[in-house]
């Protein structure tokens, strides 16, 4: 499982932490004997791709390292409704305890990449790469990015600091999008996407030193003629407005890639449970 940057250990210390506050889990210090020992299953009721077991087995791990865990499927794969994703068997209370954020963290990144499959699934054939963004909930960029990435799209910028992406209003106090893009190659900045929303934009774009332009909110025909104009000097990008309908029309238009801020911004979670029973 690859989370460049992220510090795991630290995420489920302070999700627990937040969970547990100053007086821990009192149902299960109060309900459930402390030598007793349950085994449990996590299962999807619906047809999903899986994303975040590492992350649910580092929660269960952390309250109890002899938690016995069996994998039964691995994160980008497309599982049945009724498939077992993992089988446990530890500490009754440390189960109990870690259950919710284990949960939580799969529920929430296997909707991603069961979302992302989708809108991969629509642009299958055109040639086109779905791209994620930035819209994401503060804090999980990298897992949610992770999940899309097991949804099979490629991950966009992970910050600010990684490209410079020139938009409106950067070109309103610039004056112009050739100025904005020049003021960017002067600082140094390698890689310069720009966001175009006019074919007229294109070639300043290009001739002040553009490595990338995001065609916006243009409709398939115009992205047609963008990608015409721009004739394969830099990487072509679709993005506003990408639905499920429109998607496939804006893939097919010859672009390099689609990005879709849905992806992350609107997944639903994905329906898995977590039945325990004693041992």
């Amino acid at each position: 499982m690859s989370l460049p940057g992220f510090d795991l250990e630290r995420f489920v210390r302070e999700t627990l932490a937040e969970d547990l506050g100053e007086a821990g889990d009192i149902t299960s210090a109060a309900v459930i004997p402390e030598g007793a020992r349950f085994s449990g299953v996590m299962a999807s009721r619906e047809a999903i791709v899986v994303a975040g077991l590492p992350i649910a087995e580092a929660f269960f791990r952390s309250l109890d390292a002899g938690v016995e865990i069996e994998r039964l499927a691995e994160d980008g794969a497309t599982v049945a409704a009724g498939a077992e994703l993992l089988r446990l068997s530890g500490k009754g209370r440390a189960m109990l305890t870690a259950e919710r954020s284990a949960l939580n963290v799969v529920q929430h990144l296997s909707g991603i990449a069961s979302l992302t499959r989708r809108y991969v699934d629509a642009i299958a054939g055109t040639g086109a790469v779905l791209l994620d963004t930035r819209k994401t909930i503060p804090g999980l960029r990298v897992l949610e990015k992770y999940a899309t990435r097991m949804g099979g799209a490629e991950n966009h910028r992970m910050g600010l600091w990684e490209a410079a992406m020139i938009k409106d209003n950067h070109v309103a106090v610039a004056g112009s999008v050739g100025e904005a893009v020049r003021r960017a190659v002067a600082a140094g900045i390698a890689r310069t996407i720009v966001e175009v929303d006019r074919l007229d934009q294109i070639e300043p774009a290009l001739d002040a030193g553009a490595t990338h332009l995001l065609l916006d909110n243009m409709d398939p025909p115009v992205l047609a003629e963008a990608v015409a104009r721009v004739g394969g000097r830099v990487p072509t990008e679709a993005s506003g407005g990408v639905t499920l309908e429109t998607i496939h029309a804006k893939a097919a238009s010859g672009v390099t890639y689609v990005s879709v801020g849905r992806i992350t911004q609107s997944a639903p979670a994905a329906d898995i449970g977590l039945d325990f029973q004693p041992l």
